[in-house]
């Protein structure tokens, strides 16, 4: 089978079901996989999804504190800002734009180190972005890691149940799956290190990452407003994580087709373009899956985009070296217009990641 087709862990209920359509397994069955898939006890190769969802339960005693003992309007607002958009466009910035995509490219790896620890650590790369290839490439079919017509314990679960990457691969499939994450710094396993563990990324690496993120801008609230903006901050950081796991399922119309002429003009999945995740986090999601390589997704100009601002600064100032911007390409194919000047490239992931072209073909299963 294809490498897209065979890099994620396939779910206890598969794919598809007898007549080779999606499988849509009851919430018995998600929760089922989820716990099963959270158990360190019964397989230590489910340390990563366990490590996902407990950075969650440790974050929210600091919601709680926020919420009972150190509540103000001001730290509100700031935790909202800090939650909603901060962290909204950061996602957008280093997993979305970057990780999966290569949309840009870092001058120097001080830039790049930079831009990963401007928030909290709190999703690892290895989920978000090997899983995200295969949406894409499967978006709203039997395979989607958070094919919406799932439903949305099918989606909100997805990162344990569908995301992490299959524990079976053969050397020269684990070798494809490091090249696509070789450009974002994360140091991953040997393939020996890997059949142990399961997973890219290393557990005593991981962890020691998250600490001294968590450490470092725990102490830079409390220096700055004390304990109840540190306790604002990561609250508003969990509050974000547990969020940001219902966004596919918004974005692709709930399972249903609600793309609108003039707004949504990819036709090729369910994707749409929402105004509050493109305002707050620059995600116009129908704009991305049309031109998925571009750093910019904010086309129209009332389609705000923050994380193509902080990308393009960046390029001013030199920390970014290039980037791809699809805004005149998609003038040209919707509008006929060709503006003065190179339109982009919409590059794939065999030139972004240097991958063998006949490891990603999809099947469609």
């Amino acid at each position: 089978m294809a490498f897209l087709n065979n890099v994620l862990e396939p779910p206890a209920y598969g794919w598809t079901d007898a007549n080779g359509d999606l499988a849509k397994p009851t919430p018995k069955q998600l929760f089922k996989e989820f716990f099963s898939r959270l158990n360190v006890f019964k397989d230590k190769k489910n340390w990563l999804s366990f490590t996902s969802w407990m950075m969650i339960v440790v974050l929210a005693p600091f919601l709680f504190l926020f919420i009972f003992k150190y509540f103000t309007i001001k730290l509100l607002i700031v935790a909202f800002v800090y939650s909603m958009i901060v962290m909204g466009t950061h996602g957008t910035i280093w997993h979305h734009r970057y990780c999966t995509h290569g949309a840009y490219q870092f001058s120097n790896g001080f830039w790049r180190f930079f831009t990963q620890n401007l928030t909290l650590k709190i999703i690892p790369e290895e989920i978000y972005a090997v899983s995200h290839h295969v949406h894409h490439a499967l978006s709203d079919q039997p395979g989607d890691p958070y094919n919406a017509q799932g439903g949305f314990l099918y989606c909100f679960l997805a990162d344990v149940n569908h995301q992490p990457i299959n524990r079976q691969m053969s050397e020269k499939d684990y070798n494809c799956c490091v090249k696509l994450m070789k450009h974002t710094g994360v140091q991953v396993n040997t393939y020996t290190q890997y059949q142990k563990w399961g997973t890219l990324a290393n557990p005593l690496k991981t962890v020691l990452s998250v600490a001294l993120s968590w450490g470092l801008w725990f102490a830079a609230f409390y220096l700055f407003g004390g304990i109840g903006l540190a306790c604002a901050m990561f609250g508003a950081a969990g509050f974000w994580a547990v969020g940001v796991r219902t966004f596919n399922y918004e974005g692709h119309g709930k399972g249903e087709d609600k793309r609108r002429d003039g707004i949504d003009f990819n036709r090729d999945d369910m994707s749409i373009n929402q105004v509050w995740p493109g305002i707050v986090a620059g995600e116009w999601h129908n704009n991305h899956h049309a031109y998925p390589n571009s750093a910019r997704s904010g086309f129209k100009p009332w389609q705000v985009d923050s994380a193509w601002y902080y990308i393009k600064f960046m390029s001013m100032i030199g920390a970014v070296s290039s980037y791809r911007d699809s805004k005149e390409q998609f003038y040209s194919d919707h509008y006929g217009i060709q503006k003065a000047g190179k339109a982009s490239i919409k590059a794939s992931p065999v030139e972004v990641f240097a991958i063998p072209e006949e490891a990603l073909i999809v099947e469609t299963v």
